[in-house]
């Protein structure tokens, strides 16, 4: 894809919408789509890299209440032929379709190569690369299979809804002050993943979520590590004019 002139492509993720409640995330919630509102103007392209809700789980028929105004603004920047794409987080990872055909926004499981104006990306949540984190990667393994979600499934959505957003609110990453602590290259899985990649392919930009911290990190020869943060305490973004990723906040 190559960039139109005058033109951007901007990356966010970890809003964690419906966390702690839906009262106290509505304020993030409003202050987003009015950054929506802003960068439509001139978006070649968004990327959302994953935990947008805090919990999300689609039945054959049902999907969360509320987020009304995100997923009005997300369908009226597609409809005006901005492409939208999607990659699901820890938190969202139940989602199937419901993108797909209603927003006609396609959401992806894993991470996903592209390559604008020349540079290539390697794009995703983030969750479960690199090393360490065995038992998350184990415990996703059983929540994703799809035994799981069916028998999820027969919990009434009421009270699917109010086991997984109790559940939810007690991960760490929404509220552990060690999780905003950068530990260094050594020991930051990401930074580890993307220069154990960079041994059979290169990539000129490596951009996740889930960390919730925003970082620039050179790994390699012309190849950056990049961490968009979160929309909880940073409200931090990501954006590429066709040559250079930079950091932004939203004020």
């Amino acid at each position: 894809m190559e960039l139109t002139k005058n033109k951007k492509i901007y990356f966010a993720s970890d809003q964690h919408f419906g966390a702690p409640t839906a009262a106290a995330s509505f304020p993030r919630e409003q202050k987003f789509v009015a950054w929506l509102d802003e960068i439509k103007i001139d978006a070649d392209a968004i990327f959302l890299l994953g935990d947008l809700f805090d919990f999300w789980f689609e039945y054959k028929t049902v999907v969360p209440k509320g987020f009304v105004r995100v997923l009005g603004k997300l369908a009226e920047i597609r409809d005006s032929g901005i492409p939208i794409y999607f990659f699901v987080g820890n938190h969202d990872l139940w989602m199937n379709d419901y993108f797909q055909k209603e927003l006609n926004i396609p959401v992806y499981h894993d991470n996903q190569e592209f390559k604008f104006h020349n540079k290539t990306f390697l794009i995703g949540h983030g969750d479960g690369k690199g090393p360490g984190d065995n038992g998350y990667k184990r415990m996703k393994k059983v929540f994703v299979h799809p035994f799981s979600k069916w028998l999820y499934r027969w919990l009434h959505p009421d009270i699917g809804m109010k086991l997984a957003q109790y559940l939810s609110v007690k991960n760490k990453l929404i509220s552990g002050a060690e999780d905003v602590k950068y530990l260094g290259e050594d020991n930051e899985w990401l930074i580890l993943y993307s220069k154990k990649k960079l041994e059979t392919k290169h990539y000129n930009f490596f951009v996740f979520g889930h960390r919730h911290l925003p970082m620039i990190v050179n790994v390699g020869e012309n190849s950056e590590y990049i961490n968009t943060g979160d929309w909880i305490g940073y409200f931090t973004y990501g954006v590429f004019d066709g040559d250079k990723f930079e950091l932004k906040e939203y004020k």
